[in-house]
């Protein structure tokens, strides 16, 4: 029996019970309504009726005129422990609109033309056992509709046309852990799962959680490289700015709540003022930057050569940076502890890093190494390990191929090497007697530009970036990468994978059109689209990279042809 039928009959019991009819004293009965002495029933009436015996216990409503239930509506029948409404025309109910009623253990809302329900409209029905919304126009209902009704023991939600999207998810996992029978009905869309029962729903299908990136900041100058690091608990991002030729240090400013510069490494070091004075134009190390939400252009150093890459290395209270340059320029620069500044402390294998194209930081044998690849015919990529104060040759690899990206990782549980080069698909290197040897390449990747990986649930991961045509996503199978999924590249140098929070991202860049950004979907271990960056869009980016900083999250992206672009990513969810 529906709530309607329910009503009916206890309306016909209460009659039985009063015996002959009761004519209630003047003025208790208000026009369009028929009165007992604990029940009424109104009908037509174009207005909320109003002037009720204190004492009536049963209500109904029937086609009353009016368009929403405000806060506070029965405020003065607080007796009440039925109320019914039924072919009525509002279509709103607020918040407290059934304020006062305390003892009400019935709520039929039933056949009528509800699209919009208030989150606290039930607020205060602590003894309410009894709750129909059937029948009505609901899509879906807020989140905590049903907070605080301990003592409901039946709900009946059939008949509305829900929408079985992310905002029925809170409704989903609250049916199962309610001492309540629940009529939920069937969905109406969207079309996949039209004419489903919601209680047939599962939601651990349900995928409601997203990010979304907002540009945040952005840096006056062009870059090709930017890395993350700690250094005494804080963290810290590094530019590697080609045509400034100089590596950029960026940390965060607490006041303002920007990103600021703390120092620069230029091709040719100059004197140091004392650590109170200001330095660059008046920017000291650590000085706060204008309030804009830019980083200004910082005034180039005399001449030095391009700056490709930008690797730090942290040591206890010592932090390296190897500055990869062209044309035998490549430096090491050192801080030998808290307070100090960077300053090149060695030349890198002038004769071997001629056109550095990228350089990886990698651990072998408990000692860490720089790996640099060297993209020109007369140079040669090359090991670079520490030795005493220094990082030494260790090992020259791939001569003569040119060699335009190298990535460092484990499997297996050994170190292996992966280098792209101009001249032929990517060869995989691995760790065996104190050097890399040659261990495989990856089949079906011709004209692969860059190389990066990632990790996700126990597997490795490759993403491998064409310039034209098709970046691949591949896959370790215990003894090759085999192609898991293609991706149409326009115009890309970068197809870089990223772990924030609980997502995996892999950013694939674009010289022509926007950057896009995909997210891995565990269920299907494929990469699904996210988001495009932009408009408007980034200017030839060249790198990504993510760092937490004063409880929120950062994307860098690096641009050869304009700006770096700094983003804020915030996390959204959808069943809110």
């Amino acid at each position: 029996m529906g709530g309607a039928g329910i009503l009916l009959l206890l309306l016909l019991l209460a009659e039985v019970g009063a015996g002959a009819a009761w004519r209630p004293p003047k003025g208790k009965c208000p026009p369009s309504c028929s009165c007992s002495k604990d029940s009424a029933l109104c009908e037509g009436s174009p207005d909320l009726p109003e002037s009720f015996s204190p004492t009536l216990l049963s209500l109904s409503l029937v086609r009353i005129g009016v368009t929403q239930l405000k806060a506070g509506s029965f405020l003065r029948v607080p007796s009440l422990h039925l109320l019914l409404f039924t072919f009525n025309s509002f279509s709103m109910i607020e918040d407290d609109a059934f304020a006062g009623l305390s003892h009400l253990q019935y709520l039929f809302i039933e056949d009528n033309e509800i699209g919009s329900i208030s989150k606290n409209a039930l607020r205060g029905l602590r003894s309410l056992t009894h709750l129909s919304l059937a029948n009505n126009h609901l899509e879906t209902l807020p989140r905590f509709l049903f907070r605080d009704l301990e003592t409901l023991t039946h709900v009946d939600l059939r008949g509305n046309p829900f929408q079985c999207d992310c905002r029925v998810l809170w409704l989903l996992q609250w049916i199962p852990s309610v001492n309540a029978s629940v009529g939920t009905g069937a969905c109406a869309g969207p079309t996949a799962l039209a004419h489903m029962q919601l209680r047939h729903l599962d939601p651990k299908t349900f995928k409601c959680r997203t990010i979304e990136l907002s540009r945040f900041q952005t840096v006056g100058e062009s870059a090709l490289g930017v890395e993350p690091f700690s250094y005494q608990g804080e963290p810290h991002m590094v530019l590697a700015q080609p045509f400034a030729g100089r590596c950029l240090i960026l940390s965060w400013d607490y006041g303002l709540q920007r990103f600021r510069l703390e120092e620069e490494l230029s091709g040719e070091p100059t004197p140091h003022p004392p650590p109170h004075l200001p330095a660059c134009g008046g920017r000291g190390v650590g000085a706060a930057l204008p309030t804009s939400p830019d980083l200004p252009l910082v005034p180039d150093s005399p001449t030095a050569p391009s700056v490709v890459s930008c690797k730090p290395l942290v040591l206890g209270l010592r932090l390296f940076v190897l500055a990869a340059r062209l044309w035998g320029g490549s430096q090491l620069w050192a801080r030998p502890g808290p307070g100090l500044r960077l300053a090149p402390t060695q030349a890198l294998a002038p004769k071997r890093l001629l056109r550095p194209n990228d350089a990886e930081l990698l651990w072998l044998d408990g000692q860490p190494c720089f790996v640099v690849a060297d993209a020109s015919k007369a140079g040669s990529t090359t090991l670079l390990c520490r030795d005493g104060p220094g990082f030494y040759p260790r090992q020259s690899l791939h001569a003569w191929h040119r060699d335009t990206d190298a990535e460092a990782f484990e499997l297996d549980g050994r170190p292996h090497l992966l280098l792209a080069s101009a001249s032929q698909r990517p060869v995989l290197f691995h760790w065996f007697g104190g050097r890399f040897e040659r261990r495989t390449d990856i089949p079906e990747a011709e004209d692969v530009y860059a190389t990066r990986h990632f990790q996700a649930s126990g597997d490795v991961f490759l993403c491998l970036t064409r310039y034209i045509g098709d970046s691949l996503v591949m896959r370790w199978d215990g003894s090759m990468f085999r192609l898991l999924q293609q991706l149409p590249s326009r115009g890309a140098h970068v197809f870089q994978p990223l772990l924030i929070a609980r997502d995996q991202l892999a950013i694939l860049g674009s010289d022509f059109t926007f950057s896009q950004v995909f997210r891995l979907e565990p269920d299907k271990g494929l990469l699904e689209p996210l988001q495009e960056l932009g408009p408007p869009a980034l200017v030839a980016p060249r790198a990504f990279a993510h760092i937490a900083m004063a409880g929120r999250r950062f994307l860098f992206a690096a641009c050869f042809k304009g700006p770096t672009q700094i983003y804020q990513l915030h996390e959204l969810d959808l069943s809110a």
